[in-house]
């Protein structure tokens, strides 16, 4: 079978892509501050976390009001995971103290400072939660009581206390091998009866940490993603069931080099397949729509549906100045900002009901239906 080709052109806010049906829109927050988190609650409501402690926050879609945690202008907010327009939690990442994790119950009017990493070689990559009270956050290897590099796995149970899974819990971490705060995407878990919890690495290995029990166990596969140097690797996985799901990554240095940077599984990460989309290119997140195969109408039929068992797919690829709206079998649309709005985009959060929000550096916030 031929690799299918990227198709592109497609201009944000100018034209969308043939499948949308209405275009995306640009938020404006106001802010020069570089997200790196998104959490979308609903069509109106949603959170974005970035740079000097700032986080924003939307009560109707469009209009974002940024602010700061007191005493956390210095830290970097990689992650942001919100339940309702009062509450959410906010992951910072960096060496040492730098990682912590705070929530607030009141819109950010308090923040409660729940965790901090005392580690010198600590640093948090990614923060995800099943429901309100359970949750679990990502943190890079850091060496056991023998001497061995383990990941750093917490998780809590009342959504107030956090506590490190055993490292002896865990399989070892490879010298050199990492995880990427690129866009509070390289764990994934699914709903809030489902155990599973997957995370994904890069650097001297792009492989993918399995636990079917909420890190109780273990296991590691490999994965065909470009690997080796420290800019390299997996920066983002999802999964729409436990069956199927995608990993995406590539090298940031070189982000126009081809791949492989983008692979599919179909038996919950055991193994993992190469994308035929060519040429591939770095991709900092991914992410399912939640909503599209729900929704009835032209774009969830033909073709779509045939994919994977009648179940039609929609993702979204966020790569440094584009965004891929992709619907296997099709190809891929490319949606790219005008010289008017020179946007970037770092990572991107499904809303529940279909669509994305989608965030950058220098403030960008754009909305994909």
């Amino acid at each position: 079978m031929a690799r299918s080709r990227i198709r592109t052109g497609f201009v944000l806010l100018t034209a969308a892509s043939a499948f949308a049906q209405s275009r995306p829109k640009i938020g404006f927050p106001h802010t020069k501050e570089d997200f790196r988190g998104a959490s979308a609650v609903s069509q109106q409501i949603a959170w974005a976390s970035g740079t000097h402690g700032t986080y924003a926050r939307t009560l109707n879609g469009s209009s974002w009001m940024p602010a700061q945690v007191a005493g956390a202008e210095s830290l970097d907010f990689r992650g942001v995971v919100a339940f309702s327009a009062d509450e959410a939690f906010l992951m910072s990442s960096g060496p040492g103290e730098q990682s912590r994790l705070y929530h607030t119950a009141d819109g950010g009017q308090h923040w409660q400072l729940q965790f901090t990493n005392t580690n010198p070689k600590g640093f948090f990559d990614s923060i995800a939660f099943w429901d309100r009270t359970h949750g679990v956050a990502l943190g890079d290897p850091i060496p056991d009581e023998t001497g061995k590099l383990k990941f750093e796995v917490l998780v809590t149970e009342d959504g107030k206390t956090w506590h490190a899974i055993s490292p002896a819990q865990l399989p070892p971490a490879m010298e050199g091998e990492g995880a990427f705060a690129a866009s509070n995407s390289c764990i994934a878990i699914l709903g809030s009866q489902d155990p599973n919890i997957w995370f994904a690495t890069g650097g001297a290995a792009a492989r993918v940490f399995h636990s079917p029990d909420r890190g109780h166990t273990w296991e590691v596969v490999d994965s065909p993603i470009v690997h080796g140097s420290d800019s390299q690797g997996i920066f983002s996985i999802a999964f729409r069931d436990a069956e199927h799901g995608v990993i995406a990554g590539g090298d940031y240095k070189h982000p126009e080099e081809d791949g492989p940077n983008l692979a599919f599984t179909e038996d919950g990460g055991k193994t993992w397949t190469v994308s035929k989309i060519f040429p591939q290119s770095y991709y900092s997140a991914v992410a399912y729509d939640r909503g599209f195969g729900q929704r009835r109408g032209p774009e969830t039929s033909g073709e779509n549906r045939k994919h994977e068992g009648q179940t039609p797919v929609r993702l979204f690829l966020i790569g440094p100045k584009f965004i891929y709206d992709f619907r296997p079998p099709q190809n891929p649309v490319r949606i790219s900002p005008v010289k008017k709005f020179p946007l970037q985009f770092n990572a991107a959060s499904p809303y529940p009901d279909g669509g994305a929000l989608i965030v950058g550096p220098k403030g960008s916030i754009v909305t994909i239906p």
